[in-house]
């Protein structure tokens, strides 16, 4: 039995707010990610980049939207962010992301949280 490919997206973002405030940079999360990657053994697809959005809602995001794209056609089955807060702040988003990644067999990985693979019970 073949081990499935680990082939990630690591997705980026930052509002400006968030530099100000915690101050860690896409280039600072790009680096972390990459090297996260490197050490899981995942293969890098791409990175996803939003600079100076807002976390508030998915759809307003279009690195985050072509993210969602490209593991709906196979390309990624990892995301990988630095924070669950970089992905959505929403509760109701984070709920439909979760239904998405169970619906194409994706992992979340957040390198600052315990985020669990998230599949349905069989």
């Amino acid at each position: 039995m073949s081990e499935e490919k680990k082939i990630a997206g690591i997705y980026i973002r930052v509002s400006t707010e968030d530099q100000v405030r915690e101050g860690f940079s896409l280039a600072e999360q790009k680096e972390k990610l990459l090297q996260l990657c490197k050490f899981k053994e995942y293969e890098v697809f791409r990175v996803y980049e939003d600079a100076g959005i807002s976390a508030k809602n998915i759809k307003d995001r279009p690195a985050f939207q072509e993210m969602l794209a490209d593991m709906k056609q196979g390309k990624i089955n990892y995301i990988v962010a630095y924070k669950l807060d970089r992905v959505t702040r929403s509760v109701r988003d984070l709920e439909e992301l979760i239904a998405q990644l169970e619906l194409y067999n994706t992992y979340l990985v957040c390198d600052k949280d315990e985020v669990r693979k998230w599949l349905k019970e069989q």
